[in-house]
C-alpha cells in the first residue's frame, strides 16, 4: 500500500468534511478527469468534469442540489498509482426533499502527489429517482 497516496485521500475527505473544497481543488493536476458513472441528462453529477475547474463546479453543484445527512468513507486500499475507497452517503435533494442513500466506490489516481483522476461508482438510478419530480 502507498501510505503517501492514502494519507493524501484521507487528507481530502477531511477537508470535504470541513467544506474545504478549495484544498481539493487545488490537490488536482492540471489535465484531471472528475467522473461520476452515468449520463448528466439522468442526474445533474453524473458524467465527466475535466480540469480543477470542472472540480470545483462540480462541487459547486454538489452543494446546489444535495444536502448530505451521512458520507462515510470506511475501507482504504492501494494498488499502484490507484487508491479505492469503499463508503456510504445519505442526502436529501433540496429541490424535492427526496432522500437517496448508496454504498459507493471511489477509485482515485494519484500523479506525483497530485489528484491525476476521480471516477465514482455508486447506484446512480436511485439518486436519478430522486431527482425526478
Amino acid at each position: 500500500m502507498r501510505q503517501a497516496d492514502v494519507a493524501l485521500i484521507q487528507s481530502l475527505y477531511a477537508a470535504f468534511g470541513r467544506g474545504d473544497i478549495a484544498t481539493i481543488v487545488a490537490a488536482a493536476t492540471p489535465d484531471i478527469e472528475w467522473r461520476l458513472n452515468g449520463s448528466r441528462s439522468d442526474y445533474p453529477l453524473l458524467g465527466s468534469w475535466k480540469g480543477p475547474q470542472g472540480v470545483q463546479a462540480f462541487f459547486d453543484e454538489l452543494a446546489r442540489i444535495q444536502d448530505f445527512s451521512e458520507f462515510s468513507p470506511r475501507e482504504f486500499l492501494s494498488s499502484g498509482d490507484r487508491v479505492f475507497v469503499l463508503g456510504h452517503y445519505a442526502s436529501t435533494i433540496r429541490k424535492n426533499g427526496r432522500k437517496a442513500a448508496s454504498d459507493w466506490v471511489h477509485i482515485f489516481t494519484v500523479r506525483n502527489g497530485k489528484l491525476a483522476a476521480f471516477l465514482e461508482f455508486t447506484d446512480t438510478a436511485e439518486f436519478a429517482r430522486a431527482w425526478k419530480d
